[in-house]
């Protein structure tokens, strides 16, 4: 992705600036590409992972001319994100579909990093952390605990799934060593196989008729689906109060509680939402609804 990301923006502007080194590149060329993007309809998340690809690839340049500046520095004004304009779940039927794929081409470690996705809610770069350490204590204790986004530990539950996918990458893996991550690969080469085997066969796993984008990430979204239906499922089947509710998640966010139960239709506004609430109780209460924190009684 960040090749393909720089060779566009690379050729676009060879073409209008005659631009011959990529040594050279500076903010001119920025601020004429983002027009470009703009004009061409590029949505304002593509626009932003465009550039963060273009500066990463710049700054593995050895003797770079003119250093870049900062999406604030820029001579346009880039266009706030939109989120939860699109549904980005998988079904049951893709997710089985992709398992297959990765079954046939033998590549059992694609498999693992799947399962946590989808049962676990972790983001792609948290499944490529994984060392054989954190995989035995997650088999032993049921639950793994990864540090994620903005450095913040959480602790989630595993499912039969991931502990038998688990136990097999770990058979297959020397100890001290990354669970999903070769020795002679860097981890960005190997999260972008994961993206490129996923691209490769979502066209032919895609539901007929369906138009969702079917990207990694999207099996965090249909794990905090599958999440917000059960907190949805077990409340209205209580008959009780919203404030007696007894989902320790829910009991955690009080507002949260009283969205959820006032909202039954799905939204992936209301997802994005829950899913960084649930994070959050999941790094305060741990999974089973007990505090860890140093301070609780």
């Amino acid at each position: 992705m960040i090749y393909w990301s720089y060779c566009d923006f690379y050729g676009d502007q060879a073409d209008e600036f005659r631009l011959q080194k990529l040594e050279n590149v500076s903010g001119k060329h920025l601020t004429a590409y983002v027009l470009w993007m703009q004009e061409s309809g590029k949505s304002p998340s593509t626009i932003k992972t465009d550039l963060a690809a273009i500066r990463l690839f710049h700054d593995k340049m050895s003797r770079p001319k003119y250093p870049l500046p900062t999406n604030d520095e820029l001579s346009v004004e880039l266009e706030r994100r939109c989120f939860g304009g699109a549904d980005r779940t998988w079904s049951n039927v893709e997710f089985s579909k992709m398992l297959g794929k990765a079954l046939a081409a033998d590549r059992y470690d694609f498999i693992l990093a799947l399962y946590l996705a989808r049962y676990a809610g972790l983001r792609i770069h948290e499944c490529f952390r994984i060392d054989t350490a954190t995989a035995e204590q997650a088999l032993r204790e049921n639950a793994i605990t990864i540090k994620g986004k903005g450095g913040k530990v959480r602790t989630v539950p595993i499912n039969e799934q991931i502990t038998i996918a688990m136990r097999k990458q770990l058979e297959r893996t020397p100890r001290g060593h990354k669970l999903l991550v070769p020795d002679d690969m860097h981890m960005d080469r190997t999260i972008n196989l994961l993206q490129l085997f996923i691209m490769k066969h979502r066209d032919e796993v895609r539901d007929v008729g369906s138009d969702r984008p079917m990207a990694f990430h999207g099996l965090r979204h249909t794990f905090a689906a599958e999440k917000y239906k059960e907190l949805i499922s077990s409340s209205m089947r209580s008959h009780t109060a919203v404030s007696d509710i007894p989902n320790p998640s829910m009991n955690a966010f009080p507002h949260m509680r009283k969205q959820i139960y006032a909202s039954p239709k799905l939204n992936t506004r209301s997802l994005s939402v829950f899913s960084n609430r649930l994070n959050l109780f999941l790094l305060q209460f741990g999974p089973h609804g007990r505090s860890t924190s140093p301070w609780a009684s």
